[in-house]
């Protein structure tokens, strides 16, 4: 536990509460009346009204789009599905830069509505709500379809012998047993869109702003800390709040239920109805997953004088159409954010992997005191993170305000969790006997963890770089304070694109990302072809 303690203390505990400590202290002294007078501001309301409303009505919507999906994935067999659940599951480990900038050259100015019909729905709410559901549809897919799948079938039938009807039957047998999984979906679709950023800031615009977009505003443009730490306690508190309900809702999915083998309930559909079903889910993959990448990468080609590569060739040189936002070729965003990600996996495999090899050793109160105290850098924002770690590493022997490493640093906070929760249940499920048995042999714990648990959490540790990597590669909260302007990372290149005016960046933008959106692809099929079924599932 120590690796881990010392490195969440120095580089998340320390930053946070020093950017918090500047905004509520005020002559030495706590300002804790900062508080109220920050949440009695009208726009600060607002803020957090949106914040709350938004993100209840994307959890609704996407448990409405994507249970059915749950269902046809749990419960048919067809032609093509293990690649379509691939597909369905990549805009989870896209970066929020390009799910929004996606959705905006799908519906912005000059996107494929507005060309169509005249259409334009950015900086709307409808928007916002269309690419949180794209986000999460995996999520919901995953998780409810996953428990679906290994429930007995026979049971429902047999509530239907018994006079039952087919809603009745679903009602009475298999949504009680689905439910822990359904509300362990619907809380973690509600977390990731409560602290929404990337999407919001780049679909939403000036109406528009979450918790994590106004903290961010009130930090970098306003040099408001006050109102930021008001703010960066507030999510702190509600996303706490929002992990001990799914803690406890994962608590109760595991009770016990009547599992079979998968592949004894999955067949091929029958009859018009379930025909019409699985035709209904393939047309919403269709339009709500693969239209927006598709239309992504269509403008990516086309340029003023037609379909080509000008976009890409443009990524090539610094200060193309006559703007300074780069001092080097965006298309070294690529190589920078190639490199963050692999130091930062390394980084995130040794931290996550001693603390979960710490939490295997059940013991008692501290351990699940450490194993909370992980998941936090999930309700910090990142924007409070990646600003801490400005005004704080910023003196010998920690001056790392210039140094490369403070970006994957960063990153790895966000790729620990994942590494945390991919490996646990594989360590736990290792028998402490064969360990046993390796110590009386003579084998000392290192050569024991060597020769037995690494042979047998071997594709674990791989599924989890996987999920460390994508995560890396598309943070953005955090390493847009802390990315040089001379190193940029790929979503803060995007970003910096989008800000300006122009075709040609617009044109660079929609480049940028869809090379972003086909590393993060890359990364999910290796990583598909190496799970197992145990650990594939989140």
């Amino acid at each position: 536990m120590a690796v881990p303690v010392a490195f969440f203390g120095l580089f998340f505990a320390y930053p946070v509460t020093a950017i918090v400590g500047r905004g509520l202290k005020a002559g030495g002294d706590w300002q804790f009346g900062r508080i109220g007078d920050v949440l009695a501001r009208p726009d600060i309301l607002d803020v957090l009204w949106f914040t709350t409303w938004q993100a209840l009505a994307s959890t609704a919507l996407t448990l409405l789009i994507a249970l059915p999906g749950a269902y046809v994935f749990a419960r048919f067999d067809f032609p093509g599905k293990q690649l379509l659940r691939a597909v369905v599951t990549v805009p989870f480990v896209l970066p929020t830069v390009v799910v929004g900038t996606a959705f905006l050259a799908l519906l912005g100015r000059g996107g494929l509505l507005d060309e169509l019909w005249g259409v334009r729905l950015d900086t709307t709410v409808w928007a916002i709500l269309l690419a949180h559901v794209f986000f999460n549809y995996a999520v919901v897919v995953r998780t409810v379809g996953g428990l679906w799948s290994q429930l007995d079938p026979r049971q429902e039938e047999a509530a239907r012998v018994l006079g039952a009807g087919r809603f009745a039957a679903f009602r009475r047998v298999t949504l009680p047993a689905l439910g822990p999984a359904v509300a362990a979906a619907a809380l973690m679709v509600f977390l990731f869109t409560f602290t929404s950023f990337g999407v919001v800031q780049i679909l939403g615009g000036p109406a528009y702003s979450t918790l994590e977009v106004e903290i961010y505003r009130q930090t970098a443009q306003l040099l408001d800390l006050p109102t930021a730490a008001v703010l960066t306690l507030v999510q702190f508190a509600a996303v706490g709040a929002i992990l001990a309900v799914h803690a406890a809702t994962v608590r109760r999915r595991e009770r016990a239920l009547k599992l079979v083998d998968p592949g004894q309930t999955s067949r091929r559909p029958r009859g018009p109805g379930q025909w019409a079903l699985l035709g209904g889910v393939l047309l919403t993959a269709l339009l709500l997953i693969l239209l927006p990448l598709g239309v992504l990468v269509e403008r990516s080609f086309d340029g003023s004088g037609g379909y080509g590569l000008g976009y890409y060739r443009a990524l090539q040189s610094a200060g193309s159409g006559g703007s300074s936002t780069f001092l080097v070729p965006p298309l070294e965003a690529v190589g920078n954010s190639l490199r963050y990600a692999l130091v930062a996996t390394f980084i995130a495999l040794v931290v996550g992997g001693l603390a979960a090899a710490a939490l295997t050793r059940r013991a008692g109160r501290l351990v699940r005191g450490f194993d909370a105290l992980l998941m936090l850098p999930l309700g910090v924002s990142a924007v409070t993170v990646g600003f801490g770690f400005l005004i704080t590493l910023d003196e010998p022997p920690l001056d790392l305000r210039t140094s490369w490493i403070l970006v994957p640093l960063a990153q790895a906070l966000v790729g620990v969790p994942f590494v945390v929760r991919t490996m646990l249940p594989v360590l736990r499920a290792v028998d402490d006997r064969l360990r046993e048995a390796a110590a009386v042999l003579g084998a000392s714990p290192l050569r024991a963890w060597r020769e037995v648990d690494l042979p047998l959490v071997r594709r674990a540790v791989l599924v989890a770089a996987g999920f460390a990597f994508a995560v890396s590669l598309g943070e953005f909260g955090a390493t847009v304070f802390i990315a040089r302007p001379d190193n940029p990372t790929l979503p803060v290149a995007v970003a910096r694109l989008l800000g300006r005016s122009g075709e040609l960046n617009y044109g660079q933008a929609m480049a940028l990302s869809t090379i972003l959106m086909l590393v993060c692809a890359v990364s999910l099929l290796l990583l598909e072809r190496i799970r197992t079924d145990r650990s594939g599932e989140f």
